[in-house]
């Protein structure tokens, strides 16, 4: 069984002064021109329905070397491309300072602006994600309703499992890949893109989906391959509903591409490209992206290898497996414990650390997960991008200067550019991520 992996990464475009950029399309352009040079695939830099938004992708992937190849050769020729134009790229989730961005014309954006608020869908324009693919078997997804009817059993078991695997590691990838803690010049307390943009009315966060969870929350474990095709139709339902209540006329979505898979915006979702989609990761530095996916790609390939299902257990607080059952945290010690402690917890929060040492334990300690589980024990916690940002920048107040955040901006610029520059593939398998 050889299952693809690809993945997406937005980084905001700064000028060089650090100050937020407009000039996305003159560094896509650079791009192509990049591309035509090196033989890469155009198709690997896209814009983001803001100005100031970029995404750098993969192509599917056979492997972890190979992602890892394509990801940095992509960031390196990207890095390339801003150059001639004063261009810089700013990898973390959230950039520090108030700005307002500047949105495209297009039916399906205006269509979302219309639908949540102008105002509340600015805060996906602040924010940058990672999103990680894990491809499913041929056939497996079918956009019309989710999963395939005349898909093999083994294919419809495998998307069930992988879908639930994600679900359950949701709370890990947010607190691993905490990113930069000030939004807006202020900092809460809280990881900034996983409140701004996921929202959640029952903690208070204020974001693009705190309105509509069901197409922008996480999703509830599918008990059988049935009640998985379900959700899409009540996630499909639900964002029509949200349309007719804002007065916006049901034939836009078609002509933006009406289809069941399309209003799906959630931390982990079937992609209508054939994958399971975790899209809860901050954007952060290669190092730490790079961790992420293996610890993905680990715990999916051992459950793929084994067979096995993925059972949330409201008696568990952490992964156990079971002869052939993985047993997971039920969703709501999941969703008001484990994700609300990634969230707003500290790190070295022991809740948060013995849940992923279970997963640690589960996927063994290979690669950058044996590094992470060093730090862990050397540490006694488990290292964060946000706790060395706090250390370097923190304030009493909680707010922060522009020109200490202009200088954090900076600062995050060159270390994305040291390690994708300063490293070739073969020494990044190796780096150290308490860099971060």
């Amino acid at each position: 069984m050889n299952r693809r992996i690809g993945l997406e990464q937005e980084f905001f475009l700064v000028e060089e002064s650090g100050l937020p950029s407009v000039r996305a399309d003159e560094f896509l352009e650079e791009c192509g021109k990049e591309t035509e040079r090196h033989g890469s695939r155009p198709s690997c830099f896209a814009p983001d329905f803001v100005k100031g938004l970029v995404e750098v992708s993969t192509p599917p992937a056979r492997s972890l070397a190979d992602l890892e190849r394509e990801y940095l050769n992509n960031l390196r020729l990207a890095l390339r491309a801003a150059r001639p134009l004063g261009l810089r790229l700013y990898p973390l989730g959230a950039y520090p300072l108030p700005f307002e961005p500047a949105m495209r014309d297009g039916l399906d954006y205006e269509m979302q602006v219309r639908v949540v608020g102008p105002e509340r869908f600015m805060h996906a324009g602040r924010c940058a994600g990672t999103h990680l693919h894990l491809e499913l078997a041929d056939g497996a997804v079918d956009p019309a309703s989710g999963i395939s009817a005349g898909a093999p059993e083994s294919a419809r078991a495998e998307a069930l499992a992988l879908h639930n695997l994600a679900t359950a590691l949701d709370p890990a990838l947010v607190f691993l890949t905490r990113s930069c803690p000030f939004y807006e010049g202020r900092m809460t307390g809280l990881s900034p893109r996983t409140v701004h943009y996921r929202g959640a009315a029952a903690f208070g966060w204020d974001g693009v989906y705190t309105g509509l969870p069901q197409v922008g929350g996480l999703l509830i474990y599918a008990q059988t391959v049935e009640h998985l095709i379900r959700q899409q139709f009540y996630r499909y339902e639900a964002w029509l509903g949200a349309m007719d209540r804002a007065g916006v006329e049901r034939r836009l979505f078609s002509e933006a591409g009406r289809a069941v898979l399309k209003p799906a915006w959630n931390p982990v979702r079937l992609n209508r490209q054939g994958t399971v989609e975790l899209r809860g990761m901050d954007s952060n530095y290669p190092a730490v992206t790079l961790t992420a996916a293996e610890l993905v790609v680990a715990a999916a390939n051992r459950v793929r290898r084994e067979g096995l299902s993925v059972t949330p257990d409201d008696e568990v607080r952490a992964f156990e497996l079971d002869g052939d059952v993985l047993r997971v945290p039920g969703f709501e010690y999941l969703i008001h414990a484990l994700l609300r402690r990634a969230v707003a917890g500290e790190a070295d929060d022991p809740e948060i650390s013995e849940y992923l040492d279970s997963i640690l334990d589960f996927t063994g300690e290979v690669g950058r997960l044996a590094t992470l589980r060093r730090q862990r024990r050397s540490i006694g916690a488990y290292q964060i991008t946000e706790s060395r940002i706090l250390r370097e920048h923190g304030s009493g107040d909680g707010r922060i200067s522009e020109e200490d955040g202009l200088r954090l901006v900076l600062e995050a610029c060159g270390e994305l550019e040291a390690q994708v520059l300063d490293y070739g593939p073969e020494n990044m398998a190796a780096a150290d991520i308490s860099r971060t």
